[in-house]
């Protein structure tokens, strides 16, 4: 609950209710209709406007405090909208009415969220403003809440405002949204127990979920043996096919038979990064060629439900293109706590900086 200023404060002055028209009320105004209503009428910070004046006159009211404010200050409820207009880039947008002071961002579409956090970080370092918001590359969907921000006092100092929206424009944007793009995604089931129909594939269902719910198909899929020849032939017959995203699952770790890491290599991937800091998800691969995306998931993708290819996808579907060093930060955060029940995203797993 914020504090009341006292109504003796330099910042109010007593004005006759007729004459309040357009000002800014210093206090919370309460109304009583006797076994109907008793409430707040009007709001600390409401503007008087001109139909309210006889509302006013009927509770009673021949003077009104109302603030005093120079052009040197700034009220909260205004302060508000310059911090969160400052503070959002594409794909963020804010509400209409600051609730206590506070205005809340939100997504404007579907996609990953990203934050300047270097740039959020100084403009929390400054006087009298905050703001906070979720995680960095966090998927999100229209209308999630993404961010907070308020000035802290009742006024706030002009020159204190410009300096909070100017660090903010300058680093703009501070919050944004991408869009995840409809990627053509062909996937490739490798392993000789599933190509010889030893066990039933359960791959190809947990892969399609998950891109749809990023907005994506699985355009095709092909179950291949442990032959590095044939799994060569088929990412290329893939690459051919003008596909965004190629993913492979099984055959990445240390075993002989296991040979899709060396097939990836040899089809023409020349940026390729195998391991991730990342559990479960160490023996991942990432790669990627001029046109071309492609991950290999682990085995461990079968048995976790969320793993590093949950926190990667998001990521490459809304255009980035992160390479050794984004799989190393990841490792902050990075281990999975195996929680009975799963909560991912709403959990600490994936949140690096």
């Amino acid at each position: 609950m914020k504090k009341q200023l006292h109504p003796q404060h330099p910042l109010f002055k007593t004005v006759p209710v007729q004459d309040a028209c357009g000002m800014t009320l210093a206090h919370d105004m309460t109304e009583i209709v006797p076994d109907k209503f008793k409430g707040p009428a009007f709001k600390r910070g409401d503007r008087v406007q001109a139909g309210d004046i006889c509302r006013l006159m009927r509770m009673g009211k021949k003077h009104l405090y109302v603030l005093d404010l120079d052009e040197t200050q700034v009220h909260e409820d205004e302060a508000v909208f310059e911090l969160a207009s400052a503070l959002a880039g594409p794909g963020v947008e804010f509400s209409a009415t600051p609730s206590e002071g506070k205005l809340e961002l939100y997504a404007g579409y579907p996609g990953l969220f990203r934050v300047n956090v270097d740039a959020l970080t100084e403009f929390n370092m400054l006087d009298d403003v905050m703001c906070a918001g979720i995680h960095t590359n966090t998927a999100v969907n229209k209308g999630d809440s993404l961010a907070a921000t308020r000035a802290i006092p009742l006024v706030i100092d002009r020159a204190k405002l410009d300096q909070a929206t100017a660090l903010a424009k300058s680093a703009y944007p501070v919050f944004s949204v991408s869009m995840f793009n409809p990627l053509k995604i062909r996937l490739a089931i490798i392993g000789n127990e599933v190509y010889d129909g030893l066990i039933q594939d359960r791959f190809q269902a947990i892969v399609e979920k998950k891109t749809a719910r990023l907005g994506a198909d699985v355009l095709e899929v092909t179950i291949l043996p442990d032959d590095r020849e044939r799994i060569t032939a088929q990412i290329r017959d893939y690459m051919a096919k003008e596909t965004d995203l190629i993913i492979t699952t099984g055959g990445m770790s240390v075993d002989p038979d296991d040979v899709t890491r060396e097939s990836i290599e040899a089809a023409g991937f020349d940026d390729v990064h195998y391991s991730s800091a990342v559990l479960p998800g160490a023996m991942f691969l990432l790669g990627y060629s001029s046109e071309t995306t492609i991950m290999g998931v682990p085995a461990c993708g079968l048995y976790h439900r969320t793993t590093i290819f949950d926190l990667i996808l998001p990521r490459v579907m809304a255009g980035e293109r992160p390479g050794k060093r984004e799989l190393a930060r990841l490792c902050h955060g990075g281990l999975c706590r195996n929680c009975p029940t799963c909560r991912f995203p709403n959990c600490a797993f994936g949140k690096s900086i």
